[in-house]
């Protein structure tokens, strides 16, 4: 007997304690009854805030669900324009559960990655919707705000996942790979034309300034020459009148000193043969001081 008593009040406090089950913050629960979710006499969802709550033990079983708002951010897709280009567009949704029971239900009893696969399908079909009918330079130039709040709207279907969207949030637009590639390399392409264009020019404003600057020498070196000359012919000019000068104040004074120079020049070496009549002129200064 005493042994019973033990069994029951060991069986009766496994039964309470599993009648018993906590909700954290943040959190929301709802108890699934014979395979059903639970409801109140008003035929709405029993759904049990955080705190401390009972259910029936070994007939009820309790379903926790997260109900913070959550961030979907997977990777890019492409989509494609209405002038039938197609980009790269990285998106982020903002979403939370707005109906416990239907999201219980139609994500195969709350299954997240579940529910955020079929709700990437719900808004990249929007998103799909919203850059289909705009340009690239619509998109980029200002309306993607519009596109944003268009494809919210569109995506508020997705209350049949018990699923609420709160954001779309597109945070890069890039175009494809090997669209980008082509593009990159027909931009190096012209900046190279542009490149080779600005050498061409910048040769031919050389060869115009060397050019210029030639001539410029050409004429400062024949002005010289010019002037040289010039000064060189008044000094052959002055150097003649002072010997004309001098020669008129005495003629035979600088006759005899022109001889000496001469004598001085002509036998300046001792190998040097002067072969001239002894009654020559030239000799006169040697016949006589007088040169008669």
């Amino acid at each position: 007997m005493k042994n019973f008593s033990v069994i029951a009040l060991v069986i009766v406090a496994i039964l309470g304690f599993s009648s018993l089950f906590v909700v954290s913050e943040g959190e929301r629960a709802i108890v699934i009854q014979f395979g059903k979710v639970k409801r109140d006499a008003n035929e709405q969802t029993s759904v049990y805030s955080p705190g401390l709550h009972f259910k029936l033990p070994l007939v009820e079983k309790v379903k926790i669900l997260d109900a913070r708002i959550q961030t979907l951010d997977d990777t890019p897709d492409r989509f494609v324009t209405a002038e039938k280009k197609d980009l790269i567009v990285d998106s982020f949704i903002k979403w939370r559960i707005s109906d416990f029971a239907t999201y219980y239900l139609s994500t195969g009893g709350g299954n997240r990655a579940q529910a955020e696969q079929l709700l990437k399908q719900k808004v990249n079909n929007a998103l799909r919707t919203e850059f289909g009918t705009r340009t690239i330079k619509e998109i980029v130039a200002g309306e993607r705000e519009d596109l944003m709040v268009g494809a919210i709207e569109a995506a508020k279907s997705s209350s049949d996942l018990g699923i609420e969207v709160l954001d779309v949030r597109v945070k890069q637009i890039n175009l494809p790979l090997e669209v980008s590639n082509f593009i990159f390399e027909r931009m190096r392409t012209e900046r190279l034309k542009v490149a080779k264009a600005h050498r061409s020019e910048g040769r031919e404003q050389a060869e115009i300034i060397r050019a210029d600057v030639d001539a410029r020498i050409t004429v400062m070196l024949a002005e010289a020459e010019r002037e040289s000359q010039t000064l060189r012919g008044q000094g052959d000019a002055q150097a003649a009148k002072v010997y004309a000068d001098a020669f008129n104040k005495n003629p035979e004074f600088f006759a005899f000193v022109r001889s000496l120079e001469a004598y001085q020049n002509s036998f300046n070496s001792k190998n040097d043969i002067l072969v001239i009549e002894p009654d020559s002129d030239f000799f006169k200064y040697m016949k006589s001081t007088t040169g008669k």
